[in-house]
């Protein structure tokens, strides 16, 4: 079972007590943009196998959005942090590096 802890009110919560959000750190496209970068956003997704970074609503806790980090193939959790942030944390980024060598954080477009 994902367990992942809140980082706005430090509740430590299943995953079926949260809501998933998609895909973190993707470049959201609004209006007067082309139908193809609306397209790519709403369809194109990384969806790999291994670390993922994912957007969870706190809904039981605080009522805010956070972001995890996780890999896909083990469910283990790096950490998670706010949802205000453009990419992760330098030490979930240490994290993951140092238990997946060769990683590197890629921003998304």
């Amino acid at each position: 079972m994902l367990i992942l802890t809140c980082p706005n009110c430090g509740e430590a919560k299943d995953e079926t007590e949260l809501h998933a959000g998609g895909e973190a750190h993707l470049k959201r496209f609004g209006p007067g943009s082309s139908d193809a970068d609306f397209e790519a956003y709403l369809f194109e997704r990384e969806n790999p196998k291994g670390v993922h970074f994912e957007r969870w609503h706190c809904a039981p806790g605080c009522g805010k959005w956070f972001h995890a980090a996780r890999c896909t193939m083990t469910n283990e959790v790096f950490g998670t942090y706010s949802a205000q942030t453009t990419e992760p944390p330098e030490n979930i980024k240490d994290a993951i590096t140092a238990k997946r060598p060769g990683w590197h954080w890629r921003q998304f477009s």
